[in-house]
């Protein structure tokens, strides 16, 4: 079962520079956290390319956003050069945190049935504390919705 509203969230994961980033740095911060399968993939980098789109709009509402998948910093490395991405993405390792969030469970694709990160977004209050859940994401207009109800949040 994804994490509830009002579920503190707590890590430290590497980001694309093996630089650890931990919950307990951002207090005071609204962070997006989405998790996302696999780098370099169609619907993760239309993903990861709305959200550096959106990147200085949530700048201005105090958020910062984190994107987190299995993926090694290397390939998180060659994923933002490629793709010319302006957020951090956060190395997760045999998908702890993504288990231990619950975004991680069964799947499809092609026919075929198999484990994987579910799609999910998080929006963390200031406290570390869950404010938004989405889940499961449809990637089209997602960091729209996303920045939407960030400024919900803060009213």
């Amino acid at each position: 079962m994804v994490a509830t509203v009002g579920t503190a969230v707590d890590f430290c994961l590497p980001n694309q520079d093996e630089v650890e980033i931990c919950a307990r740095d951002l207090r005071g911060k609204w962070v997006v956290l989405y998790f996302y399968p696999k780098d370099l993939t169609p619907g993760c980098t239309t993903q990861a390319c709305d959200f550096s789109a959106y990147k200085e709009l949530l700048a201005v509402e105090g958020a910062m956003i984190l994107g987190v998948s299995g993926d090694s910093a290397a390939k998180h490395r060659s994923f933002i050069e490629k793709k010319d991405l302006s957020i951090t993405l956060l190395v997760d390792e045999g998908n702890a945190l993504a288990k231990s969030l619950g975004v991680w469970g069964p799947k499809k694709f092609m026919g075929k049935s198999f484990d994987g990160v579910i799609r999910t977004t998080f929006i963390l209050d200031p406290q570390g504390k869950i404010a938004a859940v989405f889940s499961p994401v449809k990637v089209k207009e997602h960091a729209q919705r996303v920045m939407e109800t960030l400024q919900k949040l803060k009213v």
